[in-house]
């Protein structure tokens, strides 16, 4: 459920908000990770403080001026940052795509899928996009699974299409059309 005033998604058991400059060192600890890094498109390796700050601005920024919705995942009753979801709004297209990673200490546990249901609650009834997209690098299958529980289809793999740590990387797509539109 989306809370407009505040920008918060409550789930069953997370907390889906934006960003604040108290989340830099949590951010900085999840992040700086290879584990985490080799699964993710553009995120530096290793991940500075600055970084944290930087990615920060520029999320509330983004968030502020509706191109782009980025959230804390959280834990509901501790409020520990578990790691972060985010979908782009392509407002000419009316279509989104879908970014995640969740910190290591909290794989196969059901956070992401958790995470990644209640953002298209929100672009589908919120915001109003007719289609969200999402890709995953070929070596990162466990992500593909998040996409499909979802309700995601395969839409085609697109082979050698990003340069990550030095080598090519093959992208698995995936796309879902909004039943309600």
């Amino acid at each position: 459920m989306y809370n407009p005033e505040n920008r918060i998604i409550t789930t069953e058991r997370l907390i889906l908000r934006p960003f604040a400059v108290s989340d830099a060192d949590d951010l900085v600890k999840q992040c700086n990770n290879h584990n985490i890094f080799k699964t993710t498109l553009n995120m530096p390796y290793p991940y500075s403080l600055e970084d944290a700050l930087s990615w920060i601005s520029l999320a509330n920024e983004c968030f502020d001026n509706n191109r782009r919705y980025d959230f804390v995942v959280s834990d509901k009753i501790t409020g520990k940052l578990l790691g972060s979801i985010g979908i782009s709004n392509n407002q000419t297209h009316k279509n989104g795509e879908l970014g995640y990673w969740i910190g290591e200490e909290f794989w196969n546990k059901g956070y992401g899928t958790e995470a990644a249901k209640a953002i298209l609650e929100f672009v589908f009834s919120e915001i109003g996009l007719h289609k969200v997209m999402g890709h995953h690098f070929a070596s990162n299958p466990s992500s593909g699974k998040i996409m499909e529980k979802i309700g995601m289809s395969y839409e085609g793999t697109l082979i050698d299409q990003v340069i990550k740590d030095g080598k090519f990387e093959t992208l698995i797509r995936y796309g879902i059309i909004n039943s309600r539109a």
